[in-house]
Parts: C-alpha cells; structure tokens; sequence
C-alpha cells in the first residue's frame, strides 16, 4: 500500500492544487509543495526497510487484479534501483515547485495540477512492474508536460511542446506494439495472457523477430533518454519550457529513458541487445562528442544546457551498453548526478531570463560583480556537469568509462574526449555569462542577485552532489544487488565481452 499511497498523494494533491486557486492562488503551490513533501515520508520508511541480503528481488510489492481476462494486473514493486529514482523524482519535485515559486503568475492551480501528474506519472514508470501499467504511466506523464511547455513556456512554445510530444507519442507507438507482440508470443508459448514483467522475461523470441521488437523498445527509451539521433526534440523543448518545466525534463523525464533501457530492453531482448551494443556504443559516443561540440556553436544559453545534457546523457548509453555492474552503476550515478546538476543549470538559466528577459549570452557578460552569489553557485555547478573529482558527476562518468572499457576500448576512448570538451563551453559559458566586461548595448547595471529562497534550493542540491561524490557506496551498494542481478542474467553479453 505504500507505493499506492505516494502516487494517491501526488495525484489528489494536483487535484486539490487546482482547485484551491479559486480561493486564493497562492493555496496551490503550498499544497504543491506539501504533497510532495509528504512522498519523502514513505520514501525514507522503505530505505529503513532495505535489506541488502534479503532475497526478495523487492523492498515491498502491491498487486491488484485489474483487468483479468486481459492478464493485466496493478501491479508496483520497487527495489534499490527504483527507490533511487523515486528519491530522486521527489526532490526534484520539491525543487521544481521552489523553482515555480515567483515565476507561476496566471493559472496556478492548473499549474500545479500538471506538475503533480507529471510527478506521478514518472513514479508510476518507475514503479509499475506490470507492462500495460508502466505503459499507462508512461502516457500519463506526457500529457501534463505538454501542457507545462504549451501554457506557460516562452515565445515558441506552442512549437515545442508539439514538437515533444509528437516524438514522444510516435516512437510511444512503437513501444506499444513491440509490447503487444511479446504479449501475443508470451501466449503463444505458455496459453495464457500475462503482462507481468516476471512472465515476459521467460518470453523465447529469436532472430530477426527479437530485433525487431528489440528496436520498438530501443527507439521509444532512447527518445526519451535522449540519444543521437533521436534528440532533437530536447534544445526545443528546454528552451521554450518555464523553468519548472525544465527542471522536470532534465532531472527526471529523461531519467525513464534510461530506466527503460536498463530494466525492460537489454533483459526482455538480451541476444539481440548484444548483437545492437556496438551500434548503441557508437551512438552514445556520437551523442557525447556531436552535442558537446553543437553546444560551443549556442548563444541561448537554455539551448547550450540542453546539448550538453544530451552530451552527459551518452555516458548513461554508454554504461548501460556495458552491461556490466561497474558500467551500469556508472550509468545509475550519472542519471543522480545529471538530475541535480542539469536541474541547477537550467534553474540557473531560467533565473537569468526572469531577471534579464533574454536567454542570449551575447548580451551578458561581466555579472560576477552584480551578482556574486549566483556567479558563485554557477561556478560550482558548471564545475560539477564537466566532471570534477570528488562530486557525483565524475563518480558517475568514471564508472561508466571503466565499465565500457573493457566492451570497447574504443568507444571509452572517444568518450573520454567528451569530459576535455566539457571543461571547454562549461568555462566559456562561465567567461561570456559572469566575466568581462558588462555588454555595453544592454543596461543589465540592476542585476538582482540570488535571494535566501534561492540559496537554500540551490545549496540542497550542493549538498546532494558532494555526497554523492565523497560518499558513493550509500548509492552504489543500494543499486548493486538488482544491478548484478540484471546483468549476470544475461550469458549474450557476457559472450559479448568475451569476443572482444
């Protein structure tokens, strides 16, 4: 009943987040928060009842019969990895609704109400363990996104949330019909339908059947994740989309790509991933370098963000492809680390616009002096997505190198190209945004700088990414067990490594 409860709350508290604006439109974003705030409480009651030597694959599970001529059950479970998730999912939450605090002026409730479902749906992904049911909230959490980008995002937003969720309903298509056919075959072989995710794993599907329906899952989790060439999508989406909006997409959406990779596709399709690891290695290597080096060419500085986003994001491909345990807790430290550190930037950037009402570096410049504090929180941020030791990003980056290094020497060596080019636009942004001279064709002279609120949001996700990086076992060691579980259940890939 717990995980049942996280999602009631998120869900009820949207509803009654957009209802109380028509008693005082500032009710909805304390209930907003609140609700969130109120998810963290079962979160820390279920990492008190971790046992790593249990051998239960799940910390708790809940299961509902919901449609049973259909096989379809509602069913949720999490163990160390979607507990992570879950954990990061809330905070974000939180930081979100501080991030919407004084920017949401019109429509607030509705507002919230969005941001809510977009939550529970994304801890519906992570949850769900029954295929209709993950496919269920898969869609829900794109519908309230839409309309965070279409309502409340920027000149071209209307352009953008399309434009989002038709790759994302598209290539959801394609996920829909692999799924139904794992389904048809799981019936074919066993004489019962089942959308259970124990069940379909027992699925036998061979040759170029499995690619096929290998490829629907890739396609549809690697646009979300996202990867060359599938991210187009993403500069469009964080440029247009109100701060809030872009926390949501960088720190959480993002991060059910790569879950969907790790927990359904290499498992469900574990012949055919092995024969498609070299062309994911060499995808996620085009994503690291090709978006590194498009970010150089921005001058939007939300639109620089969201290609190095997709640049970090390569290394999470990367270490899932490895398909080892260094490599994909690599991937797992990544997708934690990016989640605060792309959340922070794009906080950042949209703090910059509020105040400046452009997002065009070329008419910064010189800010240090008029605002220290942000300078100051932007230096350590920036620092942190280019890798710097003893924080969670290079913890996570590092792992996913190593793991891939024994797949690829190759691939781990082009990637590490990536981290030099990341020091590149991560110190130039800092140069054209706070150093130099002020823009003389712009009076930015009234600059106002970080306030208490802000500081205390930004310092939370500090805090997070130091721990993450002095202290990694507290999330390693709870991601390890069904990490290693997932990866030694595959003899292709070990076949894999082996050839090479």
């Amino acid at each position: 009943m717990i995980l049942l409860w996280i999602l009631l709350i998120l869900f009820f508290g949207g509803l009654l987040a957009w209802l109380s604006e028509w008693f005082d439109s500032r009710l909805p974003r304390w209930i907003a928060l609140f609700s969130v705030a109120a998810t963290l409480i079962p979160l820390v009651l279920l990492y008190q009842g971790y046992d790593a030597d249990s051998e239960s694959k799940w910390i708790v599970e809940f299961s509902r019969s919901w449609i049973p001529s259909l096989g379809i059950k509602f069913t949720l479970a999490v163990d160390g990895l979607s507990l992570l998730l879950v954990g990061l999912t809330s905070f974000l939450g939180l930081i979100s609704i501080g991030a919407a605090w004084e920017e949401m002026r019109e429509r607030v409730g509705f507002f919230y109400f969005n941001l809510l479902w977009t939550l529970a749906g994304v801890v519906g992904v992570f949850t769900a363990i029954d295929l209709f049911l993950f496919f269920f909230f898969w869609e829900v959490m794109l519908i309230p996104m839409y309309f965070i980008i279409a309502i409340w995002g920027h000149e071209n937003k209307r352009y953008a949330a399309t434009k989002f969720f038709l790759f994302t309903q598209f290539t959801g298509m394609l996920l829909l019909v692999s799924l139904l056919c794992l389904v048809y075959f799981f019936k074919i072989q066993y004489g019962y339908l089942s959308f259970a995710y124990e069940d379909l794993l027992r699925t036998e599907v061979d040759g170029a059947l499995e690619i096929g329906l290998m490829l629907g899952f890739f396609i549809a989790f690697a646009t979300k994740l996202p990867s060359v060439p599938f991210h187009s999508w993403l500069p469009d989406a964080h440029s247009q989309a109100p701060t809030a909006g872009s926390v949501l997409l960088a720190g959480v959406l993002l991060k059910t790509g790569a879950y969907g990779l790790i927990r359904f596709t290499l498992p469900f399709f574990p012949e055919a991933s092995a024969q498609f690891t070299p062309v994911a290695l060499a995808l996620a290597v085009i994503s690291i370098l090709y978006c590194a080096k498009v970010a150089l060419a921005q001058s939007d500085i939300k639109r620089l963000i969201a290609y190095t986003s997709v640049s970090h994001m390569g290394f999470v491909l990367l270490g899932i492809y490895a398909w080892n345990l260094i490599g994909l807790q690599g991937a797992v430290m990544t997708m934690l680390a990016h989640g605060l550190s792309a959340a922070a930037l794009f906080s950042l950037a949209g703090g910059l616009q509020g105040r400046l009402h452009t997002r065009d570096m070329r008419l910064m410049g010189g800010f240090w002096a008029l605002a220290p504090r942000m300078a100051v929180v932007a230096l350590f941020f920036s620092v942190a997505a280019l890798g710097m030791p003893g924080l969670g990003n290079f913890v996570g980056e590092f792992l996913s190198l190593l793991g891939v290094f024994s797949v690829s020497i190759w691939a781990a060596a082009l990637a590490a190209l990536g981290m030099i080019v990341a020091s590149v636009y991560s110190l130039w942004v800092m140069q054209a945004v706070f150093q130099g001279a002020q823009n003389s064709e712009a009076d930015h002279s009234s600059l106002p700088d970080l306030d208490n609120r802000e500081l205390f949001i930004y310092a939370l996700m500090m805090i997070g990414l130091v721990v993450m990086g002095l202290f990694p076992n507290a999330f390693l060691d709870l991601s390890s067990g069904v990490l290693e579980r997932l990866s030694s259940a595959s003899d292709a890939f070990a076949a894999v490594g082996e050839s090479r």
